[in-house]
């Protein structure tokens, strides 16, 4: 999609805020800064109740297979690191330290 166009804008950056109960990684409420709110209802559906400590695939296959909006890949990416964030906290890591991991990798 071209930088020009205004939906590139829009989801070239989305945040994506959860609350996790830390013994067991339960995502127990979530809300993101998309536009639509058939689109910030799918993010809060669909993490309220995945529990982290199960790992990332399931939740990335979901959205795989249910969200056809032009944020996917945004979505996915904003889990991703929410959950290496969740294992970094496991493995008694700073979230700084995953953050900048992050940041060197993008």
């Amino acid at each position: 999609m071209p930088s020009t166009i205004t939906a590139y804008r829009l989801y070239e950056v989305i945040g994506i805020a959860v609350e996790v109960r830390p013994d067991d990684g339960e995502i127990l409420d979530a809300d993101c800064s998309l536009a639509t709110s058939v689109a910030r209802r799918f993010v809060r559906d669909i993490a309220v109740g995945y529990k982290l400590s199960d790992g990332i695939d399931g939740l990335v296959q979901e959205i795989e297979r249910r969200y056809w909006g032009s944020a996917r890949k945004a979505i996915i990416m904003a889990f991703r690191v929410i959950y290496e964030k969740f294992v970094a906290r496991k493995q008694g890591k700073s979230p700084e330290q995953v953050e900048r991991k992050i940041n060197c990798e993008t």
